[in-house]
């Protein structure tokens, strides 16, 4: 999932203010030789820390439809990690590099909420929502020097950018199939010439319905909803 969360980050970084500008986006440690080897104006995006968002944990099993809504599979929720980038802009003059981190800040304030539909891979067919947070409160345990400082680098401007994004738990879980019958109750005599009687019980559509009638009288009647 890591690299699809790549991917939609370098689609988020080329777009918005920054599109069309041919900056290019990389996800090398911005390390002094990475520094000096660099030749062009770039965006850098470093995924320096990786976590589990313990708050957005759920217990129990969720259900997977097939196209006719049928339930077919059932797994546990999803755990969601906070991917932790820092930004930061590389030109030639640091006047340049503020224009740059004001752009990416335009791009990605709008952009709180991100929707399946523009995500890769299976991180768009999970069909959840993934929040992105830019420049908040630094919450991680290390502090930006402390990057810095075992990147070997230099202090600089920099965004700190937090998309947390859902991971599928496994294994799934076969379902049985629906119910579309009651089940059917065989009686036979001692006779055996004897016609076999088979009666139809606990159907499922009569019993709802019988349910629902039984509610409506209820309510009526002031004793409200049935058990």
């Amino acid at each position: 999932m890591i690299h699809e969360v790549d991917e939609v980050l370098k689609g988020l970084l080329g777009g918005g203010a920054l599109a069309g500008s041919g900056i290019d986006v990389a996800f090398d440690a911005p390390t002094r030789d990475w520094a000096a080897r660099r030749n062009s104006p770039t965006i850098n995006a470093y995924l320096y820390d990786i976590r589990e968002d313990i708050n957005r944990r759920q217990r129990g099993h969720v259900p997977v439809h097939d196209e006719r809504d049928v339930v077919v599979k059932r797994r546990q929720p999803p755990r969601w990690f906070r991917l932790s980038y820092l930004l930061t802009a590389w030109t030639k003059q640091p006047q340049d590099e503020h224009r740059l981190l004001s752009a990416v800040l335009a791009t990605l304030i709008p952009r709180e909420l991100l929707a399946p539909s523009e995500l890769p891979g299976a991180l768009g067919e999970l069909g959840l929502t993934v929040p992105v947070s830019v420049a908040g409160i630094q919450t991680e345990a290390r502090s930006m020097a402390e990057i810095w400082t075992a990147l070997g680098g230099e202090l600089k401007p920099s965004l700190d950018l937090v998309i947390t994004a859902p991971f599928p738990a496994y294994p799934e879980y076969d379902a049985g199939p629906p119910v579309t019958e009651g089940a059917a109750v065989r009686v036979r005599t001692g006779d055996e010439t004897a016609p076999v009687t088979e009666e139809r019980a606990h159907r499922p559509a009569q019993v709802e319905a019988a349910r629902s009638a039984r509610r409506i009288a209820r309510r009526e009647r002031g004793a409200g909803p049935a058990e």
